[in-house]
């Protein structure tokens, strides 16, 4: 399977838009929105143009030439400044085929050579067991597990921290 991470552009907005609204959210942000709307995907995209190589880099994943997802390490600031955070989303008939696992290891490469950061970390529900795995097959340790952080649909999730050093 061909695995590219492709820069976020006005022609794949419909794209990000379908992604949006047909991702399973059960471990993911409420700051998502739902319905994704157009002016969801204008904000995304006006936002990305703005942050782009500075503090962040945004991508679509394309697998087979068709967009199934989307990633992101953003760049943290004040103290932390030299830590980013990594956030991915995935179709979810395209779970378990590696196309996470090959996304989160371009990302990270290209996050470490074009932002100034020393490290890079990825907050998981304690139950996303395949997205924990994703980040230990790229070398990520878990650091710790915060418990009770989460509030999501009534009920309290433990939050592993993990973390990759550069």
């Amino acid at each position: 399977m061909d695995i590219k991470l492709l820069n976020w552009s006005q022609e794949l907005k419909q794209d990000l838009i379908k992604i949006c609204n047909e991702v399973d959210r059960s471990y993911l942000s409420n700051r998502l929105p739902y319905p994704y709307t157009e002016e969801s995907a204008d904000w995304w995209l006006g936002m990305i143009a703005e942050h782009e190589g500075k503090d962040g880099i945004f991508r679509a994943i394309s697998a087979d030439g068709e967009i199934v997802g989307n990633i992101s390490v953003e760049q943290r600031a004040d103290v932390y400044c030299k830590d980013a955070e990594i956030g991915y989303l995935l179709l979810t008939e395209c779970w378990s085929q590696g196309i996470m696992t090959e996304a989160v290891r371009q990302i990270c490469e290209l996050a470490f050579e074009e932002l100034d950061i020393l490290r890079i970390t990825s907050l998981v529900y304690e139950p996303n067991a395949a997205s924990r795995r994703v980040l230990e097959k790229n070398d990520f340790i878990l650091e710790g597990i915060q418990r009770k952080m989460v509030w999501k649909d009534g009920q309290a999730y433990d939050l592993c921290l993990y973390g990759k050093v550069k």
